[in-house]
């Protein structure tokens, strides 16, 4: 490990080849607490490139513990995390709404490292019970549309890391990962970055894949469809601008979207949005990702069409009732 920080504190990178076996020695336990340490605070201050993201990626998807589901028809909406914006639990309720419309949802989640609660944190304090049995993941696809794959049960870094990173308190490379390494390898996902750079990169990596796509970035921070501030999309259609304008919502207060300083505070509006008692404004967040991620399945369709779909899942409450259904399985 001496020489590998040596070789970034001369800001050298890695190549693919090196980064993954970099990796898979983390995983393995090869390192100390200290080194590792080390390591990812040095990606805090410079940034990763493409060889690096996807040696690391490659290194985790070969040691994870498999899903085998038909990947062809699943989605996952997952964000990276560490925009510091501490909204509510956007994507994983979004997540729901999909699943609610009939759609196949593989839900990658972790708990919350720089912000207070992660999706497993408030999955978990809603007493889903985390599992990495496969019987168990098919039931719950089949029964209520979608599975919640606690990270840390299916990779051995993530589990190995998960106290350095809980000590650092800050994003690291990890939160670049976790889009990355959905171990279903569904072949539809929607991905929100925290950096418009980090969104080029992962455009970069997904052009080469033959997933369905869309990678957005909220052009004031966030990793998800804020209505706060226009955002950006890559797609396999190309990259685009999308403004509040053209899809007809007012632009909301940060703080109309801020999640809540503890973990019960943030679950308490995560059933509101299920249960029908949250704000307009929490709605249309929660709606918007959901449509982005309907389209990203049917890209035929307009997003006007696609937010039908998701407000029918929505107010009928088909989102809750696939809530209650992972839940009790």
């Amino acid at each position: 490990m001496k020489s590998i920080l040596n070789h970034l504190f001369e800001y050298k990178t890695f190549s693919k080849e090196e980064s993954k076996v970099i990796l898979t020695n983390i995983a393995q336990g090869k390192y100390n607490n200290s080194q590792m340490a080390a390591f990812m605070t040095a990606y805090c201050m410079r940034n990763i490139t493409v060889d690096e993201l996807e040696g690391f990626r490659d290194a985790m998807l070969e040691l994870c513990l498999p899903v085998e589901l038909e990947a062809n028809q699943l989605i996952d909406l997952c964000g990276t995390g560490g925009d510091g914006k501490d909204t509510f639990n956007i994507s994983t309720l979004a997540s729901f709404v999909v699943a609610g419309a009939g759609y196949k949802v593989a839900k990658h989640g972790n708990y919350g490292v720089s912000s207070g609660c992660g999706s497993s944190n408030v999955m978990e304090y809603l007493g889903y019970k985390f599992t990495n049995d496969i019987s168990t993941i098919k039931k719950n696809i089949d029964e209520a549309g979608i599975c919640f794959l606690h990270a840390p049960l299916f990779h051995p870094a993530m589990k190995t890391v998960a106290p350095i990173r809980k000590e650092l308190g800050v994003k690291t490379f990890f939160n670049m990962l976790g889009p990355l390494v959905n171990p279903a390898r569904p072949q539809n996902q929607i991905v929100g970055v925290f950096s418009l750079e980090l969104a080029r990169l992962y455009a970069y990596l997904y052009q080469k894949s033959a997933k369905n796509y869309t990678i957005l970035h909220a052009l004031e921070g966030y990793d998800e469809v804020s209505l706060t501030c226009d955002f950006k999309t890559f797609s396999k259609s190309g990259e685009k601008i999308n403004t509040l304008t053209e899809l007809g919502f007012d632009r909301l207060n940060p703080s109309e979207i801020a999640g809540g300083n503890t973990v019960p505070e943030s679950a308490d509006i995560f059933i509101s949005v299920l249960v029908g008692e949250a704000t307009v404004a929490q709605n249309n967040v929660v709606l918007c990702n959901a449509a982005l991620a309907i389209q990203t399945l049917q890209p035929q369709k307009s997003f006007a069409d696609c937010f039908y779909e998701a407000e029918e899942s929505l107010l009928s409450k088909k989102a809750l009732i696939s809530f209650k259904k992972i839940n009790n399985n």
